[in-house]
């Protein structure tokens, strides 16, 4: 992390743009801009540049946490962890923060997130109020969506454009009062139905002031699906109490959260811990290199114990194919990767649930509602009705292939794509996708995109939404 200064950090970041703009004029005309980055939370392999990218490594830092108007100045390459310790410093912290440590905030902001307080704020571009975008014919524009901005429409346009129109280097973005602990209920429902119906009361209760649920109140809400009769909501609940001789859980050891849904009723985290359960095992996808086994978890360094290390394994296996290798020693089908998020509205969860018990069979699975925050706004490239509330449905492993296909011809993915559009869905564009590219832009703001595409890239500079997102150029 950059050490920024607190104070006067105008003349500090001009310093950043002047360098970030001598390598953009560095680069060949014609050549592809892309962004040097070691690491990635993209789950769509990316084909290798022949030119040297954009060296960003400096904008990951937090500029100004202002805690009178409850905003902050941050960096773009600003990963979640160094925003998030850089706020609750000041008993605040991102009205919406991905589940995963090391996603940036400008990522988030052109690839979307989503997490447990989305049925509040909805995702994190909503709670951005400016930003600097460098864009693709190497202009820096401060956009803010304002009624006199000339670049109003950049700034609706560029959310799920994954920086296929430019790269944001500052945002400055709104933040939320939070207290020391989340109080946690985990409660049951027999069926998805009634779990949707939950949700939908505990959204709609919003309009009365407060959400709440069964008479207590609801602050963060999302939930863990482990088969057809046992799914659960935890709803959190903010606090500066404990209730007498009550200590915090940790699940940063021995402990991992996502078992402590089934065998628990209630529970307590600091704030900081409860932002980052999800982190230590990756959800629950630790266990595909054996860190949830007892005798592997006590060797591994807690310190370890994290979404970017998993990632690293992860990349490695598909640099050297050890898995299909192994699987193929073993005689054992080869094996599809299905990695992704959906949104469906709330009133057909139960219908995607049926279908993807069914025809998928993966478990567990994550749910998290999400609202749009403003209903007065409009965002292209990733458009939800605002008056619906949906729900993110989030599963993560592989499948055997059917028999006569292969991993690449993404049988399971294609039937997924086709269900979520039939049941007016929208799919995330962090993974492999397989949409022709009419039905492609048909979803995902065609005809925008091409307008935005030829205002602020008009010589193709950066990869185009389609050619990144599907083709994996």
């Amino acid at each position: 992390m950059s050490q920024v200064p607190s104070a006067a950090w105008r003349p500090y970041y001009q310093g950043l743009l002047e360098q970030v703009t001598e390598q953009y004029q560095a680069i060949p005309d014609g050549a592809p801009v892309r962004l040097a980055k070691a690491t990635s939370n993209l789950f769509r392999p990316r084909a290798q540049s022949t030119t040297a990218g954009l060296d960003v490594k400096a904008f990951d830092g937090v500029l100004a946490v202002d805690p009178i108007t409850c905003t902050a100045e941050v960096l773009g390459m600003t990963t979640y962890e160094h925003l998030v310790d850089a706020t609750l410093a000041y008993g605040l912290m991102p009205m919406c923060v991905p589940q995963l440590r090391t996603i940036t905030l400008g990522g988030a902001v052109t690839g979307l997130g989503i997490e447990s307080a989305s049925f509040r704020f909805g995702t994190p571009h909503e709670s951005v109020l400016e930003m600097d975008i460098l864009t693709g014919d190497g202009h820096i524009l401060t956009v803010t969506g304002a009624e006199g901005d000339p670049h109003r429409d950049l700034f609706y346009g560029f959310p799920n454009s994954y920086g296929s129109l430019g790269y944001a280097l500052r945002l400055k973005i709104e933040l939320e009062p939070v207290k020391k602990y989340v109080r946690l209920r985990h409660v049951p429902f027999a069926t998805a139905t009634a779990m949707a119906a939950a949700i939908s009361q505990i959204v709609d209760s919003g309009s009365q002031g407060q959400y709440s649920f069964q008479g207590q109140q609801v602050d963060f809400c999302d939930g863990t699906v482990f088969s057809p009769t046992e799914q659960y909501l935890t709803l959190g609940l903010m606090t500066d109490e404990l209730p007498d001789g009550q200590r915090p859980s940790d699940y940063t050891g021995m402990d991992i959260y996502y078992r402590s849904v089934q065998s628990k009723t209630e529970d307590v985290l600091t704030i900081k811990d409860y932002l980052w359960r999800w982190d230590t095992d990756w959800f629950w996808c630790s266990r595909a290199f054996g860190a949830q086994r007892t005798f592997i978890r006590r060797l591994w360094p807690k310190a370890k114990l994290r979404s970017d290390v998993y990632w690293k394994l992860v990349a490695l296996d598909r640099k050297w194919d050890l898995s299909g290798k192994l699987a193929k020693a073993q005689h054992k089908p080869a094996r599809e990767p299905v990695v992704q998020d959906i949104e469906v509205p709330v009133d057909q969860l139960a219908a995607f649930l049926d279908f993807f018990h069914s025809q998928v069979q993966i478990e567990p699975i994550w749910v998290c509602p999400l609202k749009q925050r403003d209903p007065r706004a409009r965002w292209p490239l990733y458009e939800f009705d605002p008056a619906q509330t949906y729900v993110n449905v989030g599963f993560w492993s592989t499948v055997a292939v059917p028999d006569g296909a292969t991993p690449e011809d993404g049988v399971i993915n294609r039937l997924i794509e086709a269900k979520v559009t039939e049941l007016d869905g929208r799919k995330s564009l962090y993974s492999t996708a397989f949409y022709a590219r009419d039905d492609f832009y048909a979803i995902y703001g065609g005809a925008e995109y091409q307008v935005l595409k030829s205002t602020y890239d008009p010589t193709a500079r950066l990869l185009g939404l389609y050619e990144k997102v599907v083709e994996r150029r």
